[in-house]
């Protein structure tokens, strides 16, 4: 099954949310307390979405706001040299900082993020500031969910939700949950399902569409039942090393494996898993096919240090998917 979008846009896709500073331990195997060195990367699920997909070829624009420092330049240099159209990246004068992320690799299983995420510029981000013209040239907008965590920059994306739907724009909702920028999980759970239920296509983690739902222990089943109550047409749950499974409102259903690797980190694989997905289906691929690459290119992205700069090319993608048949075929 194939998935449709307009063709007649200047951009395949254009993201809205967080641009930020990642941080990465370069010492691997000890704790925060004692890494004395960090590589400065690129970071922010929508910023690394927007990347990936300007590296797998898309048109790609970005919707933000950055701080008016060195740090705020730096992303926007980054994006613009990735390919990606910043004239929608707006220079915040109020002082307010970009978000800082700080990466602690103790081990595969053992990776942890620690956020300054107070008073940062992505989350100022104004209604008016968005530009619905500007969403009206892109065939998807894909929205964060960190980006509703709090206002203006929630009021600005369901501005452009809005937008999008108005001008056949589809919508695309990877939940990107980060407990520390929330109230309560209640807070989350009202503002995921009000985007969640207005969105085409909704991507996360089992425990990211647990969160949406207010609950544990979620099942599928129970979670495309709600959701195709409403607009979604496609939803796409991720079970990390059990694979990822696709359920359309029509009653299709797809799953993939996971592709195993070497694994150093456990973060950026659901931004490099979203940008190869949506590269397939704007390409004409089916739901099918962009599972795989979804899954191939996580796995890529978590044997590399960083998650911005380690997003693959489709050759990358489609060499790792062609070895893996091979071998399944042996």
């Amino acid at each position: 099954m194939q998935y449709n979008f307009a063709n007649d846009r200047t951009y395949d896709i254009i993201a809205i949310g967080r641009a930020c500073i990642d941080l990465n331990a370069t010492e691997f195997n000890r704790p925060m307390e004692e890494t004395m060195t960090f590589t400065k990367y690129v970071g922010g699920s929508p910023a690394n979405i927007s990347i990936g997909s300007s590296r797998l070829g898309l048109k790609a624009g970005f919707i933000g706001k950055i701080s008016d420092d060195q740090h705020g330049r730096f992303i926007r240099q980054y994006m613009k040299d990735a390919g990606i159209d910043t004239s929608q990246m707006i220079v915040d004068k109020e002082g307010h900082k970009t978000g800082l992320a700080f990466t602690e690799i103790k081990s595969p299983e053992e990776c942890s993020i620690l956020m300054y995420r107070d008073d940062v510029a992505d989350l100022y981000l104004q209604p008016e500031e968005v530009d619905e013209n500007y969403i009206a040239q892109s065939k998807v907008l894909l929205v964060s969910g960190t980006a509703l965590s709090k206002s203006p920059s929630r009021e600005a994306v369901l501005k452009a939700v809005a937008d999008a739907k108005r001008h056949d724009v589809k919508v695309i909702f990877e939940l990107d949950y980060r407990p520390y920028t929330w109230q309560s999980p209640a807070e989350t759970s009202v503002y995921y399902r009000l985007v969640a239920e207005q969105s085409d296509v909704v991507i996360g983690t089992r425990d990211e569409f647990d969160a949406l739902e207010n609950k544990s222990g979620g099942t599928n089943e129970v979670t495309t039942a709600y959701l195709f109550q409403h607009e979604p047409d496609l939803i796409v749950i991720k079970h990390g090393v059990e694979g990822s499974f696709a359920y359309t409102k029509d009653g299709q259903q797809f799953s993939s494996q996971a592709y195993l690797t070497k694994v150093l980190k456990t973060f950026g694989a659901g931004d490099s898993y979203a940008s190869a997905f949506l590269y397939a289906l704007i390409s004409g691929k089916d739901i099918a096919s962009a599972l795989r690459y979804g899954s191939a290119s996580a796995s890529i992205v978590v044997s590399q240090h960083s998650s911005s700069e380690a997003m693959p090319t489709v050759d990358k993608i489609e060499n790792l998917i062609a070895s893996h048949t091979e071998a399944q075929q042996r």
